[in-house]
């Protein structure tokens, strides 16, 4: 009866993956939840809850979800904004706590809605600087709490008092959090069977215990298990209402976006398709079950999920488990985990905030189109400076603006452009049927046409997964691309770097002159696509592997 429901070959698997991916997630659990505002345990509470029912309801078989940098970075400005109207955090808890639940219930809703199949169209460059924005916030937040200071709640606040940074040092902190992020990155150099993380918090807390270090902790952390806490909800003041829908609105598509991406990365290493719609509503019923019992809101983490799968999670029971181990320790832990160093967390969460920032899309700032390097810079500006609401709400529609501009200068030169560009792999063109006749088997022909943009790229990812084992090259026909902008460019690179990892061969061939400048621009060409891999004529690249495949 059970092997209806449950394969109990994954069992072993599905124990092992939950369990490493628990390990991963609580001293990030914990950092999380200090860096929020709301403390330690809250970051804790999150995880337990999104982690099991995310995992339950989801979308994504091997997801394992909680806290994540994003995700709290948005929960910490919202707990910022709503002390100041309220004067202090119990009194704020009821506004927090319902922007957690509307946001959650946003998410069910977009799920719902099918609203996941419109995600694909936030361009890359709000995504890429939005990220960065989260990522350096993180940075900067954490370098007072570094060396044993605390931190004022905005980036520039903690500018304008960076004279104190060097003034006050904790230097016993300091040689602390030094120590976290050294174990942190040689560690793995040693193993992989243990998450670095997790061997750093370790250390770095013994350490400060035996020697008794004069520096600050997290402090107590409630054993037992969590109470319901939404009795506040009722008796928020209707002034709070716009901050409270603007909040939530900002955490269900942050986390959607978050989650689905995560979704992605989880697909290409199980070689599964996971369910968008489904996967937004199990997001959401976790987040509104971690707002009722106090603990902050998350996504998919891309780490917990990777080190799940690694370990051989393959169903969603993996997910339920690594949020019960945590579950587990909250019961059995929690009073030693008072005894955590704050220097160490942040000694965690900067190379963490180092990492979200996309490094990629910032070196290639002068190498393609002005108006994504507008677009990113500006958002991401506005976000580490600024607005959380206001820098996606701004990148989305100036990189719409520009990106309709860019087609009606297209237009107007006679060329055709694409609301979506289309791939067309089944008709062959007149110039192809003999070849195609002959080696339709080993050589797969995609025909692209209009500009490749931010709307295009995840609808040409999914048309080229899946090809037959027996395919040797495939041939991208770009004649009739007239333009192509950074998503379009990283959503080519992804492509063409996968079907290489197969073993499969990509020609290009008919590059227009300006996606051939972006390709030669980011090194695409020749690092990832050597030059004898690019055909001006179709004739040409048909000659090349006639030759290569009769050898």
């Amino acid at each position: 009866m059970l092997s209806k429901f449950y394969n109990i070959k994954n069992l072993k698997g599905d124990f092992t993956g939950g369990l490493v991916a628990g390990v991963v997630a609580l001293p990030l659990a914990l950092a999380f939840g200090v860096q929020s505002g709301m403390g330690a345990t809250a970051g804790l509470y999150g995880a337990i809850a999104v982690g099991v029912f995310a995992a339950m309801f989801g979308g994504t078989e091997t997801q394992a979800s909680g806290p994540t940098g994003p995700m709290t970075v948005v929960s910490a400005t919202l707990v910022a904004a709503a002390i100041e109207m309220t004067g202090s955090l119990e009194n704020a808890m009821g506004i927090i706590l319902a922007a957690f639940l509307l946001g959650g219930l946003f998410q069910v809703i977009f799920g719902f809605l099918n609203i996941a199949g419109y995600v694909k169209y936030f361009p890359y460059p709000v995504v890429s600087g939005f990220m960065s924005g989260v990522g350096l916030i993180i940075v900067i937040l954490q370098l007072f709490p570094f060396v044993g200071l605390g931190s004022a709640k905005s980036t520039l606040a903690v500018i304008q008092d960076f004279p104190r940074l060097f003034q006050e040092a904790n230097l016993y902190a300091l040689l602390l959090g030094g120590i976290t992020i050294l174990i942190y990155f040689v560690f793995p150099k040693i193993t992989k069977a243990i998450p670095s993380a997790l061997v750093a918090l370790i250390v770095a807390t013994l350490i400060a215990y035996f020697t008794k270090m004069d520096v600050p902790l997290i402090g107590e952390i409630p054993s037992g298990l969590p109470s319901f806490q939404l009795g506040g909800v009722l008796d928020i003041d209707s002034s709070a209402y716009s901050t409270i829908l603007e909040y939530a609105i900002v955490l269900a598509v942050l986390g959607s976006i978050d989650s689905l991406l995560t979704s992605v990365i989880a697909d290409n290493m199980t070689k599964t398709r996971h369910n968008s719609n489904r996967e937004l509503i199990g997001q959401g019923i976790g987040n509104m079950l971690a707002a009722a019992i106090g603990g902050i809101p998350g996504a998919g983490a891309t780490k917990g999920t990777v080190v799940n799968i690694n370990a051989g999670g393959r169903t969603r029971l993996s997910g339920i488990l690594h949020g019960l181990f945590l579950l587990a320790v909250l019961l059995g832990l929690g009073q030693l985990a008072a005894h955590i160093p704050l220097c160490v967390l942040a000694g965690l969460l900067i190379p963490i905030g180092f990492k979200i920032v996309d490094f990629k899309g910032l070196k290639h700032l002068l190498k393609v189109p002005r108006a994504d390097a507008i677009v990113l810079v500006l958002v991401l500006l506005i976000t580490t400076f600024g607005s959380l609401i206001q820098a996606v709400g701004i990148g989305v529609a100036l990189a719409c603006l520009l990106f309709m501009k860019k087609s009606g200068d297209i237009s107007e030169q006679g060329l055709e452009v694409g609301a979506v560009a289309d791939i067309d792999g089944n008709k062959p063109w007149q110039d192809e049927i003999e070849f195609y006749e002959k080696y339709k088997d080993k050589v797969i022909i995609k025909h692209l046409y209009g500009a490749l943009f931010f709307g295009f790229t995840s609808y040409f990812k999914d048309q080229i997964k899946g090809l037959p084992n027996e395919v040797k090259a495939v041939i991208l026909r770009m004649d009739r691309v007239p333009y192509m902008d950074q998503s379009g460019l990283y959503a080519l690179e992804d492509t063409i770097f996968d079907l290489r990892e197969e073993g499969i061969e990509v020609l290009l061939v008919g590059l227009k002159e300006q996606p051939m400048d972006m390709l030669e621009a980011v090194d695409i060409i020749p690092d990832l696509v050597p030059k004898a891999d690019v055909f001006e004529e179709i004739d040409d690249a048909f000659g090349y592997l006639k030759g290569k495949l009769k050898s």
